[in-house]
């Protein structure tokens, strides 16, 4: 963990997500914040075994990530950690934000990237407060014009001693895209043509992903065994 911002050499970005699929709204939020904080990079990282969506089938990791080469492939700001992946076990944001400091050294800074509504959220994770400690910048991203509301950060920093000090905020224009619907929109034949990158459209095409939509509690041939998945 960094001691002193002192010691920072580089910032690393870390987006995570079940990226099931991964579509445009991921990449903007993703290059603002490059843009915006002046990241040296920032990293996609797919979850492994996300433990909150235990509700519903989810696509195999080897899947997930290969959308996700596909959709960064140009863009040399971006790159990806198998870091989630590759564990085994419940992927919980405090145990994988540990391993990454142990990959990327004392001299690298996180910024750890969430959506403003994730917020909430946060208090239901697992140990929020060594989450708070892991990472050294909490990046909450927020539609433009957003009125910030003083005594919902005074009473999460209540809760959650030093947020404050370490949230930053940043606008990003606002897509409505969900990987939710995206599913649904090829279950039912529709078109995803502009909503996710070209490369991903034709990976899931090619795959013949979500053509056939589980039932929830259902197993599924893509099932995959976060709570650090802000972006679905």
């Amino acid at each position: 963990m960094v001691e002193a911002a002192q010691r920072w050499t580089r910032r690393f970005g870390v987006l995570g997500g079940t990226f099931d699929p991964i579509h445009l709204g991921h990449l903007i939020v993703a290059q603002e914040a490059v843009s915006t904080l002046q990241l040296d990079r920032l990293f996609f990282l797919p979850a492994g075994d996300p433990p909150h969506k235990h509700n519903r089938s989810v696509t195999l990791a080897q899947h997930r990530v290969a959308m996700v080469k596909r959709a960064i492939a140009n863009n040399p700001a971006f790159a990806l950690s198998l870091v989630d992946v590759a564990r085994t076990g419940p992927s919980f944001t405090v145990e994988t934000l540990g391993l990454l400091h142990q990959e990327w050294g004392p001299e690298t800074a996180i910024y750890f990237v969430i959506g403003w509504d994730m917020l909430d959220e946060l208090l239901t994770w697992h140990d929020p407060p060594g989450v708070v400690r892991q990472v050294d910048k909490l990046v909450a991203v927020h539609r433009p014009g957003y009125l910030l509301d003083a005594p919902y950060l005074a009473q999460l920093e209540q809760a959650l001693p030093g947020l404050q000090e370490k949230l930053l905020r940043v606008e990003t224009p606002q897509v409505a895209l969900s990987s939710t619907e995206l599913r649904e929109r090829v279950a039912q034949g529709k078109p995803i043509r502009y909503q996710v990158p070209d490369a991903v459209e034709r990976y899931i095409r090619a795959e013949n992903l979500y053509r056939q939509q589980i039932p929830q509690g259902q197993p599924s041939q893509h099932h995959a065994a976060t709570d650090h998945l802000p972006h679905e």
